[in-house]
């Protein structure tokens, strides 16, 4: 396997790693993984993964640059929606300033860490291996 193959396959599986892990604290209480805030579209993130770690197995370049562009895309989509939940959370409140003070109070977590660098370690171990890897030395 290609030094390449394993840093997409380290890479997809932080990703999974990152998609139990703690994402949002609201109010300092609980700590929410993906799956408690959208149970759908963390099984899509993770049937992702999964076809990215087996094109990384059975070397499918192809496919494991579609997986790590699909997985990035969709990690920045989950990050863009959970910053716009949580600047609307409190929206209910008829005074701003008490509303915006509330939403301080959800804080961000470690697992973003995990699921941006699995998506870029992801994508970034497809680029620079040949179609071919069967090369012949000359």
């Amino acid at each position: 396997m290609a030094p390449r193959n394993f840093i997409s396959l380290a890479g997809f599986i932080l990703l999974i790693a990152g998609l139990f892990s703690p994402l949002i604290s609201p109010l300092g209480l609980v700590k929410w993984d993906l799956f408690n805030l959208n149970k759908t579209f963390a099984v899509i993130v993770l049937l992702v993964a999964i076809a990215g770690l087996a094109a990384a197995i059975i070397r499918n370049n192809q496919l494991l640059k579609l997986s790590g562009w699909i997985s990035l895309a969709l990690v920045v989509l989950v990050f863009i929606a959970a910053v716009m939940k949580v600047q609307t959370a409190f929206s209910f409140i008829p005074f701003p300033k008490l509303a915006n003070t509330m939403s301080g109070f959800i804080h961000y977590r470690w697992g973003w860490f995990l699921l941006f660098a699995g998506a870029i370690m992801g994508l970034l171990g497809s680029f620079g291996l040949k179609k071919s890897l069967h090369t012949t030395v000359k």
